[in-house]
């Protein structure tokens, strides 16, 4: 009988283990991101197990079978083993196909083992990848999981890139990186399957690669005077006599060493080294590279116009500049050199003796056509060495180099001119490639350089503009992602502006363009975020956070409220007035109308639980709300807000002073006029007001508030004085004059501020609404 049992008990098991391993696969379970060229599912699984036996043809395959085993290792807590002979069953195997195109590979899984066919490392590494992605999330996990199975699809799947160039830029210079960062980046490059990381080591700010010939470009020019408690451009200027103690660098030995790990992720590390601007910490540590030998300071912020810059002039400056190459050449085997190239302040070029010496004698016109000479001059030296040069698009100002590469960043424009020209180009506008923007609602969001570039907008990118031709087209490298670190001090929040955005960015460059669907990536991408999880990543998840679009019926004195994220067909729900969310929630469906003062609070639900950050808002309804509004003093025709009802409309902006919710005064006051229409009771007016000293808006210093029952006759009930502070935040404020209850038709409302920014310049002075109570 007890035999039996037995018996009986191992023929569950075996059932009950057979009818897991014949998990039903649909391809909405496949979360691979980037998508595959082709998929082609089939049924079945295989299982890894502990005696699944990787096989290897060289070392390559053997460091990258590691990688994954060391993955099997942490999460199931057995390790497969690497052999040179194929079993019989239950194994990986490496295929060499030289018919195949570079760093394309072929995916076939069977039930009793799985192929990776590729011509080169590249296309075995990313197989790799791709088994990874096709196992359950858990593989990611640094500690041990119970009741997973590692199982894949019985799967063929048939894959190349779209693009040769799949680039990511990181800022060493404006907040220093270390080498274990730079490290796990590249890491991160690989699961997606990008294949360039791109290293500022030059700028303004700091010069962060050791140059041996050159030591104070990192004893001097690698360090500026902290001041990292102010805001990036309200940092006071320093001189050449004060130290500085906050930077960094990377030896030469870190730098091989980063670049030989890159090779064996298929990560091209290219260097920038930028020229003839962007470049005040080489000038603070040799002052005769600029036009005057003019002693400077390293810049603890930011610097514009940038008219400390190489003097073109000097056959001395070209022979450090080919010292510096020479060096950065043996560090870095990568076929290009980026020389940067753009936002040159030429004033000291124009009236430089050497520079104009140099005008003269090569016969060009001006200024720009000389900065044309230097890039020539420094291509055909890089040239020599076997490399190419990149550039900014300001490089085709003047005549572009003949054999340089642009990198276009202001926009298209720059890269369909030089492919109009023969010129290969790599795309990187601003408008969908700069991390450094923000990507969900500021007033949400970790400090940013401004902008606006959620997920859902770099999803949107394609390298190839429509207007191009075919043969224009063939010229387009590929695409880059830009993370400029001027706002970004730490890995962490380096981390949460590249990731997940990275993620839509990687899809762009390697899919074909007839696979890309956003609903479909939006479901994909949730898989990524449990890995990044695992991975400990600290990728953002402002694309889960509920923003609200209003309009207003001026007419009838009505809100009405669409509530939305980034991602389709989701679960939003949501409360009016102070109630529990979790527990009396409405799902939304049609705008809300609202027609009084009023708390909303919304956030996305899953499993009928409220998931990420909650929405709160309160509109305001008060006694001017649609009423008329004269402006003795004008405002900015650059931000007129809604127009003349912008300031009685309810609508408050956010901190991004282009979200359309901001009425500017630059230079000058404002003063308005608030028609009730009739005589209302009212006893306080509040003005609100932002302050963001970086681009030069200011709080005001003095408010007033002055009211009339004719229109002509005013007296003033109440005033404000807000003496200037400095501010490194973008800050969000009503101030409130408060007064005796009275009846009044008309308000008058005077503010002033600063007539001079802290550091020159234009003073503005923004307002969202005037509430009136």
């Amino acid at each position: 009988m007890k035999t039996l049992y037995q018996i009986l008990v191992v023929i569950a098991v075996t059932v009950f283990s057979s009818c897991a391993k014949q998990k039903v696969f649909t391809e909405k379970d496949i979360q691979i991101i980037p998508k595959p060229a082709e998929l082609s599912l089939s049924e079945g699984v295989f299982e890894f197990l502990e005696n699944t036996k990787f096989v290897v043809a060289d070392d390559f395959q053997k460091e990258i079978s590691k990688a994954l085993i060391s993955k099997f290792k942490k999460a199931s807590g057995w390790e497969p083993q690497i052999t040179n002979t194929v079993p019989n069953s239950n194994y990986v195997q490496f295929t060499k196909d030289d018919t195949l195109k570079d760093e394309a590979y072929q995916l076939t899984v069977n039930k009793d083992n799985i192929t990776i066919t590729a011509k080169d490392h590249a296309g075995f590494l990313y197989g790799l990848e791709t088994i990874r992605q096709l196992l359950p999330v858990a593989i990611e996990s640094n500690d041990k999981v119970s009741n997973t199975e590692w199982i894949i699809p019985v799967v063929t799947i048939k894959d190349q890139p779209r693009f040769q160039y799949r680039g990511l830029m990181l800022d060493l210079s404006r907040h220093f990186f270390n080498a274990d960062y730079i490290k796990k980046t590249i890491d991160r490059l690989a699961m997606l399957k990008m294949n360039v990381l791109h290293l500022h080591l030059v700028d303004d700010q700091g010069w962060r690669i050791e140059i041996k010939k050159y030591p104070k470009l990192t004893e001097v020019g690698a360090w500026r005077v902290d001041q990292e408690n102010k805001h990036w451009n309200a940092r006071e200027a320093v001189d050449a006599n004060q130290k500085g103690t906050y930077g960094g660098f990377l030896t030469q030995e870190d730098l091989k060493d980063i670049v030989a790990y890159g090779q064996t992720k298929n990560v091209e590390i290219i260097p920038e080294i930028e020229m003839p601007a962007h470049v005040s910490s080489a000038i603070a540590a040799y002052p005769e590279l600029s036009c005057f030998n003019h002693r400077i300071g390293v810049p603890s912020g930011g610097v514009w116009p940038i008219t400390d810059i190489y003097c073109a002039g000097k056959d001395s400056t070209f022979k450090f500049l080919e010292d510096v190459l020479d060096e950065v050449m043996a560090i870095f085997p990568s076929k290009y050199i980026h020389i940067g190239g753009d936002e040159a302040t030429k004033t000291n070029w124009k009236t430089c003796p050497y520079c104009q010496k140099r005008i003269k004698t090569e016969g060009l016109k001006n200024v720009e056509e000389l900065q044309s000479y230097f890039v020539k001059r420094i291509e055909k030296y890089i040239n020599s060495k076997g490399k190419k040069l990149i550039g900014w698009d300001e490089i085709l100002e003047g005549g572009l180099a003949p054999e340089a590469t642009v990198m276009s960043w202001r926009g298209t424009a720059g890269g369909i001119e030089a492919s109009e020209q023969g010129h290969d180009v790599i795309m990187t506008p601003g408008t969908h490639c700069y991390f450094d923007h923000y990507q969900g609602p500021q007033n949400e969001e970790p400090l940013a350089i401004g902008g606006y570039t959620p997920l859902s907008k770099v999803y949107e990118f394609d390298p190839v503009v429509d207007s191009m031709s075919p043969e224009e087209a063939k010229h387009v490298l590929g695409g880059q992602a830009n993370l400029w670190a001027e706002y970004i001090p730490t890995t962490t929040h380096s981390e949460y502006m590249i990731f997940p955005r990275l993620a839509a960015m990687s899809e762009t460059l390697w899919s074909p363009k007839e696979l890309r669907n956003w609903d479909d990536f939006s479901s994909r991408i949730k898989s990524m975020f449990k890995r990044y999880d695992y991975l400990g990543v600290n990728y953002a998840k402002s694309a889960y956070l509920v923003t609200a679009d209003t309009k207003v019926d001026l007419a009838n004195k009505t809100i009405h409220l669409t509530l939305q994220n980034e991602f389709p067909n989701t679960d939003i729900r949501y409360v009016l007035g102070d109630k529990n969310l979790e527990e009396t929630a409405i799902k939304y469906k049609d705008p809300i109308e609202l027609k009084e003062t009023t708390i909303i609070k919304a956030s996305l639900f899953e499993d009928n639980k409220p998931i990420g950050k909650i929405f709160t808002d309160t509109i305001t309804f008060h006694k001017a709300v649609a009423h008329n509004v004269n402006y003795t003093i004008p405002y900015s025709s650059s931000y007129q807000g809604a127009g003349s009802f912008n300031l009685v409309n309810t609508l408050r902006g956010t901190k991004n002073f282009h979200d359309g919710q901001w009425q500017g005064w630059l230079d000058s006051d404002m003063e308005v006029v608030i028609d009730l229409e009739n005589e209302t009771s009212i006893s306080s007016v509040t003005v609100g007001c932002m302050e963001n000293q970086g681009p030069g808006i200011y709080f005001p210093t003095h408010l007033k508030v002055l009211v009339s029952e004719d229109g002509v006759n005013y007296s003033e009930v109440g005033k404000l004085e807000r003496p200037y502070a400095d501010n490194s935040q973008a800050v969000l404020k009503d101030f409130k004059i408060s007064f005796s209850e009275r009846k009044v038709r008309y308000v008058k409302v005077k503010a002033s501020h600063l007539k001079e920014g802290k550091n020159g310049g234009g003073v503005w002075l923004f307002v969202d609404e005037i509430l009136v109570n």
